[in-house]
């Protein structure tokens, strides 16, 4: 799953090991040393994004880099810069590391972002976003991982290092660590009652560990090669409402659209075919949202909701 943390910076795999390069010390990773076989196969080394020597030294010795971390932020200096200065970063040291294969993910902010881009047009690996509209609306999350998959791409033809790229959309599912990140925050609104409405627009969907797998694929599949677009489906805010609230009618799931005004957003189109190609089989979206709450429920971000005998109890109280 792509990072918020600037300072991470890759995995590399290598002599059956698994090396994880990020604040090794940090103590929001303490969920990694607690992964099945950590003990044996797990070194975490500390190292950034824009320290060259660092990530050299971390993935010296390794077959294979996936390189995952990106800020997550609309700032443009905190994002743009560390994202193609990290990028070209990594891809220069796994090129002296004379690393097999790199793994990139990168995003579908990289990819959709067109405003001339027609209702029929499908959404595929040959879409790029368009850095002159991205600029002006300030995405600048959007403007930072296009610029940073297309320096990754340059840097790698460069160094003659063989490049895959993943492209996922928003990401749902089980979290590993205790804190929520920017993307389960996209649902945990809905049912906190912190969102008194949704907003007229459309969202794409992808469970993580589809994406997790997805980057397997393509590293050890030998013929993959240039971008995958990792998505499941796109659903209008109001069908993740209607979902949300179906499977969890005791959160305040809003109701109504913030926008009544406009018509309705239809979902773009969008092709998965190659990563289905290489065995791919995506959760469904309903699970991922399933999974989403689930999770949340279990790390403490959610009540639990209260069984009825329970809740007539208490109120007789």
């Amino acid at each position: 799953m792509p990072s918020d943390n600037a300072g991470a910076a890759a995995t590399a795999t290598g002599n059956g090991q698994t090396v994880c390069v990020t604040g090794a010390d940090d103590p929001k990773n303490a969920h990694l040393r607690e992964l099945e076989g950590a003990k044996e196969r797990l070194i975490l080394c500390k190292a950034d994004l824009l320290d060259y020597e660092g990530l050299k030294a971390a993935i010296s010795g390794c077959h294979g880099v996936f390189h995952t971390a990106s800020p997550v932020t609309d700032d443009p200096e905190q994002m743009v810069e560390p994202a193609v200065i990290g990028t070209k970063n990594v891809i220069t040291a796994a090129a002296d590391a004379k690393v097999k294969r790199v793994v990139f993910t990168s995003s579908i902010g990289a990819v959709y972002m067109d405003p001339n881009r027609t209702p029929d047009q499908v959404v595929d690996e040959s879409c790029w976003s368009d850095l002159d509209f991205c600029k002006n609306t300030k995405n600048w999350y959007c403007y930072g991982k296009a610029v940073a998959e297309q320096a990754a791409w340059e840097v790698a033809k460069e160094k003659g290092v063989e490049l895959v790229v993943v492209c996922p959309v928003l990401v749902l599912g089980p979290l590993l660590q205790s804190s929520v990140n920017a993307s389960i925050i996209h649902i945990l609104k809905y049912l906190t009652g912190s969102a008194k409405k949704y907003a007229n627009s459309v969202q794409a969907y992808v469970h993580v560990r589809d994406v997790a797998l997805a980057h397997i694929l393509v590293y050890e599949t030998p013929s993959a090669s240039g971008r995958y677009l990792c998505a499941e489906s796109v659903l209008h805010r109001g069908d993740v409402c209607h979902i949300l609230a179906k499977f969890f009618p005791e959160y305040p799931v809003p109701t109504k659209c913030s926008d009544e005004v406009n018509p309705r957003a239809e979902p773009y189109k969008f092709t998965n075919q190659k990563l289905k190609d290489l065995g791919l089989e995506f959760t469904p979206v309903k699970q991922c949202l399933y999974d989403t709450v689930m999770c949340l429920q279990e790390k403490g971000h959610l009540p639990l909701p209260v069984p009825p005998q329970q809740e007539e109890s208490i109120r007789m109280k």
